[in-house]
């Protein structure tokens, strides 16, 4: 007996000593890589600088490097030089030094796009459409936006001295803004969409954004009988985690799970929990998102998905699921690196599985099936992973016409608006309407601007012709595609007609905002916007509300499970 366990023994020391030698030699062996590969690198990047045929920039050379680098991990682990410190400060706590104004480029130079009410673009009367000619008397002509936004941002109380031209005002005149700390609200706009229902727009998960969510919702409730709230998410990029668990924690009690995160290693392993009262566990909720929603609007869409908590409307958010940690560098640069994912109640993570395979904006492609598993919500309900949130209730993405996208892609519709706040000093209280009277004046407007398009049909016929005369097919087939051609060829005018709901729309929205700044254009939106009407729709029936929550009815689908069909 003695000498089996003696054996015994024997083999564990001999396979702990193994192990051990496995894991130094593997440690040792990295390490290795790592050195060498860094004296690699290094005596690289001395000879191409020393003696590649032209100059190069060090610096430029250097980032690119980087760049390239991280490119080949994920797309959101991001090197952060010093000059982009400011920047990256401002999209984790909304704030920045500077004169309040988002700006955008227009021909030869930049204009005002949208002054933030109360700061000191707005303060020193700043208009949407006023363009910058010079900035402390260097001239902005060809100059690129980023560049601009630098001149303009700068420590508080300091100053800086605009030229602006403005449309309706014969000569160019000067403004001197002293900066001042700019805090973008991360809620832009709350308030009551009818009677009943509320309504809470949220752009950012920026510092103490689940704070102002929070205040939004107590404002309403003590103001108005709230039967159910809209909680907006669509085109939100996310921000910072903990305020994901905040916004949560509004809606559901504590001590619930809320996200939980795992890396590779355990330091990354953290479950976050509601530690707070909620404001209302009861109030019925709709989640509005879209492809634009992507990181802590999922894990707030998605987790009170998994509670049952919030029936979601839309379409499918955008697929990021991994969490990223910053991390000091030498002179004062950082590094955003991915350290864990993330996973919601139901166990599912959000994040896309595949990286190449998206759309055009970013957002989650097609998903096979066999990469996609199934999950419960607390209520038994059929949820999935493979990337975003998938909503309770889908809607069609909202696509503006041919014409409609002329207009705006042209800036006519901003120009317009522009115009219009010259010429009128006020509009009356309330939802803005357009008059016959301003139609009239816009069809004047635009009666001498350039918005031609080309329709998808007319590219496609475009491209067929010209395959035709590569290939020596167009003298037979000329007849047939000048008769599609002239069949083809839109009419501006009557597509001005046709679509006049849908311009008067974007009208209204754009001049709204040049009185009541970010939040008269929601506020003016909300009158028609479609996916609002469904969620208000679905609030207010209990039924269906209930129904979706408790897996009764399929809402995608558009079905109930014993046959009857949803109000459409």
């Amino acid at each position: 007996m003695k000498k089996f366990i003696k054996n015994q023994k024997l083999k564990i020391v001999i396979a702990l000593t193994a192990l051990v030698s496995i894991t130094s030699y593997s440690f040792v062996d990295n390490y290795f890589e790592v050195s060498k590969n860094l004296d690699i690198f290094s005596s690289l990047y001395r000879e191409v600088n020393m003696y590649y045929v032209d100059s190069v920039d060090p610096g430029k050379l250097m980032k690119k490097g980087i760049d390239e680098m991280l490119s080949t991990l994920d797309p959101y682990t991001n090197y952060i030089p010093e000059s982009n410190i400011e920047d990256y400060r401002f999209m984790t706590t909304g704030q920045y030094g500077g004169i309040g104004a988002v700006i955008r480029a227009k021909g030869d130079f930049v204009i005002v796009s949208e002054p933030y009410e109360g700061f000191p673009a707005d303060k020193s009367g700043l208009r949407a459409g006023d363009v910058i000619l010079e900035i402390d008397g260097k001239t902005t002509k060809n100059k690129k936006t980023d560049e601009i936004s630098r001149a303009l941002k700068g420590s508080p109380k300091t100053e800086v001295k605009l030229l602006i031209q403005r449309e309706g005002v014969a000569k160019p005149f000067e403004k001197i803004l002293v900066r001042e700390e700019i805090k973008v609200k991360p809620v832009p706009y709350f308030g009551m969409i009818n009677n009943s229902i509320g309504y809470i727009k949220l752009n950012s998960f920026t510092e103490n954004s689940g704070r102002d969510v929070a205040d939004a919702l107590k404002e309403l409730k003590s103001n108005n009988t709230l039967s159910g709230l809209v909680l907006d998410l669509r085109g939100n990029p996310g921000g910072l985690l903990n305020e994901a668990v905040n916004i949560s924690n509004i809606f559901i009690p504590r001590g619930q799970e809320i996200v939980s995160t795992k890396g590779r290693y355990k330091d990354a392993d953290r479950a976050y929990k509601a530690i707070n009262e909620a404001v209302d566990t009861e109030l019925p909720l709709a989640v509005m998102v879209n492809s634009g929603s992507a990181s802590a609007s999922e894990i707030v869409s998605g987790s009170l998905q998994d509670l049952d908590r919030a029936v979601i409307i839309g379409q499918r958010t955008f697929g990021k699921g991994l969490v990223q940690t910053t991390r000091p560098l030498s002179y004062n640069s950082q590094i955003k690196i991915t350290t864990s994912k993330y996973y919601i109640p139901s166990g599912r993570c959000i994040q896309e599985l595949d990286y190449t395979h998206r759309n055009e904006d970013g957002s989650v492609g097609k998903i096979p099936d066999s990469l996609v598993s199934e999950f419960k919500t607390s209520a038994g309900r059929k949820v999935y992973d493979g990337g975003g949130i998938n909503p309770d209730y889908s809607t069609p993405i909202k696509k503006l016409n041919p014409i409609c996208n002329s207009l705006v892609n042209k800036s006519i519709i901003f120009d317009f608006a522009s115009r219009y706040r010259t010429l009128h000093d006020s509009i009356p209280k309330g939802d803005f309407v357009l008059t016959d009277a301003d139609w009239i004046e816009f069809l004047k407007y635009i009666a001498d601007k350039e918005y031609d398009y080309i329709t998808k049909s007319e590219k496609s016929l475009e491209e067929f012709k010209k395959n035709s005369e590569d290939e020596l097919y167009y003298e037979t087939l000329k007849s047939d595609i000048e008769t599609l051609q002239s069949k083809l060829n839109h009419n501006k005018q009557e597509d001005i007609d046709k679509n006049k709901t849908d311009i008067v729309a974007l009208l209204e929205d754009e001049i709204a905002s040049r009185y009541g700044y970010q939040q008269g254009r929601i506020r003016e939106s909300l009158t028609h916007d479609k996916e609002i009407m469904k969620a208000i729709d679905i609030l207010n029936d209990k039924a269906t509300y209930t129904g979706i929550l408790s897996g009764a009815i399929n809402a995608s689908a558009g079905e109930k499970n014993e046959g009857a069909k949803i109000k459409n």
